[in-house]
């Protein structure tokens, strides 16, 4: 019944929309005002709007959603932010070396390593090499794609469950486990 709906560009589905509820909108309000004018007290097409305007939006709500993720996705495949992430690690770089020493120097199990001689050189040379390793990854078109993937393989499984209605059958998420009191920040 829907799939001439799902098959409009995303444009054409929101324009569609939008005229039907806008159409919808000034009809009633017409109709209501001549019949109010005419004496009645509640027009009978305001209620027969109002208890076919849920069962309109159930409708439209599916295909519509699947028309945004489609564009979603569009937008996402045209990205690359891996490299945004790489440039905002290359902006960054001194503020992130400074945070990972202070992070070293404030953390309990190197206590005892921090008071080797060079420490603070070895500490340096390390947080330096890893940033540098860490950009150039995610420089790489490699990580991009990868990423891309990702991106793309969670909104086809999103697509298709919106499609089989099979989020309709979950239930509210269950809470989230426990933090154990021995995990790293956990005080």
């Amino acid at each position: 019944m829907t799939q001439w709906f799902t098959d409009l560009s995303p444009i054409g589905a929101v324009l569609l929309v939008l005229g039907v509820l806008l159409g919808g909108s000034v009809l009633a309000a017409l109709v209501g005002a001549l019949l109010l004018r005419m004496g009645m007290q509640r027009p009978s097409f305001v209620e027969w709007a109002g208890s076919h305007s849920l069962r309109l939006l159930t409708v439209l709500k599916r295909p519509l959603t699947i028309v945004v993720l489609d564009e979603v996705a569009a937008v996402i495949q045209t990205g690359h932010y891996t490299k945004n992430i790489s440039d905002a690690i290359r902006e960054n770089h001194d503020e992130l070396k400074d945070l990972v020493a202070e992070k070293l120097r404030d953390d309990p199990n190197a206590r005892l390593v921090s008071k080797l001689p060079g420490y603070e050189a070895l500490v340096s040379e390390v947080t330096d090499t890893v940033m540098r390793v860490l950009i150039e990854m995610l420089a790489d078109p490699r990580m991009d794609e990868l990423v891309s993937d990702a991106l793309r393989n969670n909104l086809e499984q999103i697509r298709r469950a919106v499609r089989e209605r099979a989020h309709e059958e979950v239930g509210p998420p269950a809470p989230p486990d426990p933090i154990p009191a021995s995990a790293p920040g956990s005080d």
